[in-house]
């Protein structure tokens, strides 16, 4: 006998009337008619089954603290790396482990299962890597947390950022990071760059770096990153997050990068919500929106993602953990409007960030961790539209959140008061 079987679905990529058989915490089998006896069955009655959401970049530390120990009034990524700097000796392992597990919380009734989280090293203290080391073993029932090594303040401008990443990747953390376009100077960014990756093939491990997040078409590590990965071999493991300056560059430079970075076989974040609220700050009119080159980045065979970035921190006021907000910016955006590029955003916030993070049994197909959400939608650019609920959210093949259809009730002159919709 079966555990669950899930029967009238749709499926992100199209089959539609299906049904998902689940064993021991795994699918064994996704077929149209599946007729069998299971401990438990449910009638999807049409809707769209997906697998879970991911996102590829993110920050638990921060998370939640907007307004402490003030709120960010120019806006700007460099008043929002001011503060942090301010509130970074008031912060509490406590703290810092309450509000990652609320946001946790709100991450798992929409459907977001997994999420790579960049933590600051630059603290002496460690006390954020500390306290989210701690929030990756409570969540790992329900959530997969990735660590990211995230020298915030340079890993050469910082005085003992270099040795505080090598002691946080000590105790678990599982993904170097960096910020070359912080450092003092553009040489000493794609010093950083060298280092780092040198730092990531020596222990085996992934890297994720912030770069080139400004408005600037000279900031150009990300070319950097991806020779670097080519010299040593890096090819997969390699991510660029942000690449805002892409946005600014020449063309014909970009077009020689595009190709450079294909090679690499680098991946890529782009932030919707984020980079078009902070970059663009200092132009009048026209002004830029800021994101990458998402349709040219994914027209030159790159896997990009979206990431939800911030939420409630000193760089963003807003958000709830929805990556269907996330896909719905990032589609405006970038003028995403077609049917196939439509979902493509929505496989930036799906599959494209689970090969990111290298996620072990991602999909709906047999033989994959039975980790699924249905949302009251019937396919993928129903779900952008709408941002409906998350009907239930399986881990594992057991429910793990729950949520109720939205339904309208409308009470019109001339019209019966049973006229209802989903809303």
């Amino acid at each position: 006998m079966l555990d669950l079987l899930i029967q009238h679905v749709n499926l992100p990529d199209g089959r539609r009337d299906q049904s998902v058989a689940v064993q021991d915490g795994r699918i064994v089998e996704v077929a149209a008619g599946l007729q069998a006896q299971a401990h438990e069955t449910l009638d999807g009655q049409g809707r769209l089954l997906s697998p879970p959401f991911v996102d590829a970049h993110f920050h638990m530390d921060s998370t939640l603290s907007y307004g402490l120990p003030r709120i960010n009034q120019s806006g700007t990524l460099l008043e929002g790396i001011a503060l942090w700097g301010e509130l970074k000796p008031h912060l509490t392992h406590e703290a810092i482990v309450q509000r990652a597990l609320s946001y946790c919380d709100w991450a798992v009734a929409r459907g977001l299962l997994a999420i790579r989280s960049h933590v600051d090293v630059c603290d002496d203290r460690l006390l954020a890597v500390q306290a989210l080391l701690e929030v990756k073993k409570t969540v790992a029932p329900y959530l997969d947390l990735q660590l990211v090594a995230f020298p915030q303040d340079g890993v050469l401008r910082s005085p003992n950022a270099l040795h505080n990443l090598k002691r946080a990747l000590d105790l678990g953390v599982e993904v170097v990071g960096g910020i070359p376009h912080f450092e003092r100077t553009m040489a000493h960014g794609a010093d950083s760059v060298k280092l780092l990756c040198e730092l990531a093939a020596d222990r085996g491990l992934l890297v994720d770096m912030h770069c080139d997040e400004s408005d600037d078409p000279l900031s150009r590590h990300v070319e950097t990153l991806a020779a670097e990965t080519h010299r040593l071999g890096l090819h997969g493991r390699v991510t660029g997050s942000h690449l805002t300056s892409m946005h600014s560059m020449d063309n014909y430079y970009v077009s020689k990068l595009l190709a450079l970075m294909a090679e690499a076989q680098l991946g890529v974040v782009a932030n919707p919500l984020i980079n078009i609220t902070l970059q663009g700050r200092h132009d009048s009119y026209p002004k830029r929106r800021g994101m990458t080159r998402v349709p040219e980045q994914l027209a030159a065979g790159l896997t990009v993602a979206f990431g939800h970035d911030c939420v409630m921190d000193p760089w963003y006021s807003l958000g709830s953990g929805d990556m269907l907000e996330v896909a719905s910016m990032g589609l405006h955006v970038a003028q995403m409007t077609s049917q196939a590029a439509m979902r493509q955003c929505y496989e930036a916030v799906t599959t494209a960030p689970a090969r990111l993070l290298h996620l072990d049994g991602y999909g709906i197909a047999p033989g994959c961790h039975a980790d699924f959400v249905l949302l009251d939608a019937r396919d993928p650019i129903e779900a952008l539209r709408l941002r409906p609920p998350r009907l239930r959210v399986y881990r594992r093949g057991k429910c793990i959140a729950q949520s109720q259809p939205a339904v309208s009730t409308l009470h019109l002159p001339g019209r019966p008061d049973s006229t209802a919709f989903r809303s």
